[in-house]
């Protein structure tokens, strides 16, 4: 590929190859006009004569020829190698004899450099994103125990003899709302795992996008009789206009941003440090979510918030 930033774009080489050409300057008094060294001027120069226009376009700075290289036979006993085995470079490296450098970059060219984005059974990478917000949604349902009065074992430790009010406390239940192209999650906590409490919280996660501009068209979710049998979710579908999409059987990686998000909503609000009460982790859910769509940043937007993705993705 050509460089990020060129000193000249073609233009620039047009105008030098003008004044030296067709006005007569001297090639120092043209390069230093333009801000480049003799050299290059007469770099250009000497493809413009040769080539004529095209010579002046720009060019890849790839090699014609690279001896090292792997050929596609080599990288493709490597991707088998992963997709039969699925270890990491480090153990491929001595079973095929390659640096696992190289084994690296080749998994990360073709799409295998991470075991969780393929399917479990065929080993084939699923990773997608959506052209812009609204596209798709991911839903699903999450069902924690809630905090008991005083705090749990995360304050107290674990202990054989427990007081009875720290047993039975039951669950709190959520529903989570992830859009596939910005990353942006919408948490609803809901009083249980029926298709009425999913309805409400695909309601609301509407509401929340349009307030952002964003009009959600799909949702994909897994095949929970909430979402599958109940009328209430038909019926929510059917009004907001939105197209229901389900994931196949026993392949929960395919609705895997709604997974994934999960895993970090445990790890950095529910589990994130001791709660002395259950109504004190549930005040401190708005504010993280609020936090992770404005300003945590995703490594896999870049390093920007998801809303910041939203925003630019919607113009």
């Amino acid at each position: 590929m050509a460089k990020h930033r060129p000193r000249l774009n073609v233009f620039g080489r047009q105008l030098l190859v003008h004044r030296i050409t067709d006005e007569g300057w001297p090639v120092a008094h043209a390069a230093t006009a333009v801000g480049v060294s003799r050299a290059t001027a007469y770099k250009w120069l000497r493809r413009y004569r040769i080539e004529g226009e095209a010579g002046l376009l720009d060019r890849s700075c790839r090699p014609h020829r690279s001896p090292r290289h792997l050929s596609p036979e080599a990288e493709q006993r490597i991707i088998r190698a992963r997709v039969r085995r699925r270890l990491g470079p480090h153990r491929l490296a001595p079973l095929l004899g390659v640096p696992r450098s190289t084994i690296g970059k080749v998994l990360a060219r073709h799409g295998y450099s991470r075991l969780g984005d393929a399917d479990r059974p065929t080993g084939v990478p699923i990773r997608y994103v959506r052209d812009h917000p609204g596209e798709l949604v991911h839903q699903d349902h999450k069902k924690l125990g809630r905090v008991p009065p005083g705090g749990g074992h995360r304050v107290h430790g674990r202990t054989e003899h427990r007081s009875p009010a720290s047993r039975a406390v039951g669950y709190d239940h959520f529903e989570v709302i992830v859009d596939d192209a910005s990353r942006v999650a919408c948490v609803v906590e809901v009083p249980d795992e029926s298709g009425a409490a999913a309805a409400m919280a695909l309601e609301t996660a509407a509401v929340f996008f349009a307030e952002h501009g964003i009009r959600i068209e799909r949702v994909l979710t897994d095949n929970a009789l909430a979402y599958t049998r109940s009328r209430a979710y038909a019926a929510t579908l059917e009004g907001l206009g939105i197209r229901h999409k389900r994931t196949r059987r026993y392949r929960p990686q395919t609705n895997g941003k709604a997974e994934r998000f999960i895993r970090t909503l445990l790890t950095e609000w529910a589990y994130a440090r001791p709660y002395r009460s259950d109504a004190a982790r549930l005040r401190a859910l708005p504010h993280w979510v609020r936090f992770y769509n404005e300003q945590r940043h995703h490594t896999a937007l870049g390093g920007r918030p998801p809303m910041a993705v939203m925003s630019t993705r919607s113009v």
